[in-house]
């Protein structure tokens, strides 16, 4: 088995739960990390025995690096990711794959013209949750998919984030923010959709934080807050997805999917693990179905692991930029029908990604 060496960019929070779980894979080898804080970076370095703590430029230009996991705030996702390409690297990056469709488009076109791939979080999709919920409904247990509901809503993150002031830039809001969890899920189960409308609204034009760091500071809000997409799907089934910063609380929550033979209550899309329930009308009751298939705990980075699986056996890999464009394009067509007013087709399309044949994580 070749291990595949990486370099992570970006030593920011989420780096912590990466770092950790890439030392329970094989297949992978962290061999060098970066930060603009250098200081970050030499922390991670310790903690997590990385052999260099170097620049930026430094680490695009290593040979020995084979994947760059690029772990930067999402304004900067797109230039570390060509970056990387152009430097001959395979890039691996967190939600979302970019900011803009023409910048996804060129990750995607410079990937292909260099021979390199593409992954993106999220991978909770390959968690045990997601992945028995993909095998019932390959099993047909609950028919022919008719439709879907998806709800993520709560009142943002001004309350307990340390720095929350970009979830209410471009870029941010709701759906840019928790969509991707949301939609990946569903694309994974139910396959690409091919026209999306919607509508946004804003109740609330500023933000006061009330967690400790930033106490008592004031944002103004420069995106959508509570956001509700249409999705029509390629097989015919017809969606549904609110993601809000605007409500205070909710009893709907999580993915509900429904066929001709019965329902899915899926679980929650941020998460590798359950509950997982079917109601089949013979039964007249819900049931909870054992998850198989995947991890629960906080697998983040399985993706990745996947994906070094993959340039070893020279197969597709699940977290793939494709879908993540797919996604990427889902969201904003959602927040363009709301300002044009019509549906938008939507020109992008991927594959459903291959179940988990094997638990991939120890």
């Amino acid at each position: 088995m070749k291990k595949a060496r990486i370099g992570v960019i970006g030593c920011g929070n989420i780096s912590d739960i990466y770092l950790k779980n890439s030392l329970n894979h094989e297949i992978l080898e962290v061999s060098a990390c970066s930060d603009l804080i250098r200081e970050r970076a030499e922390e991670k370095s310790q903690k997590y025995s990385i052999p260099r703590t170097c620049q930026t430029e430094e680490l695009l230009n290593d040979p020995d690096i084979d994947i760059v996991l690029n772990l930067t705030t999402p304004p900067y996702h797109a230039e570390i990711c060509l970056s990387a390409l152009n430097a001959g690297k395979h890039v691996y990056v967190e939600k979302p794959l970019a900011l803009s469709r023409k910048d996804g488009q060129k990750i995607l076109q410079t990937a292909r013209e260099n021979g390199l791939l593409v992954g993106s979080a999220p991978d909770t999709f390959m968690g045990a949750g997601i992945q028995t919920c993909r095998r019932l409904i390959d099993e047909g247990r609950i028919g022919d998919l008719v439709g879907a509901n998806a709800f993520m809503m709560g009142h943002g993150h001004e309350n307990w984030h340390p720095d929350p002031a970009f979830y209410y830039q471009p870029g941010g809001g709701p759906m840019f923010d928790m969509g991707p969890y949301y939609l990946t899920a569903l694309v994974s189960l139910m396959g690409p959709v091919k026209r999306v409308t919607g509508s946004t609204g804003m109740a609330f034009k500023e933000r006061t934080i009330t967690s400790q760091a930033r106490f008592g500071e004031k944002i103004k809000v420069k995106v959508p807050t509570h956001v509700t997409g249409l999705l029509d799907f390629e097989n015919g089934a017809i969606g549904c997805i609110i993601t809000s910063f605007d409500v205070w609380k909710s009893h709907q929550t999580g993915i509900e999917i429904y066929g001709t033979l019965g329902s899915l209550e899926v679980p929650d899309p941020n998460a590798f693990k359950g509950p997982v329930k079917i109601f089949r009308p013979e039964a007249g009751q819900w049931e909870v179905i054992p998850l198989k298939g995947g991890p629960t705990g906080n697998a983040r980075g399985i993706g990745l692991a996947d994906m070094a699986h993959a340039l070893n056996a020279q197969r597709a890999h699940r977290a793939n930029g494709e879908m993540a464009f797919h996604v990427l394009d889902i969201m904003h067509g959602i927040h363009e029908a709301s300002v044009d007013g019509k549906h938008i087709q939507l020109k992008s399309r991927c594959k459903r990604p291959e179940p988990s044949a094997r638990n991939i994580y120890p």
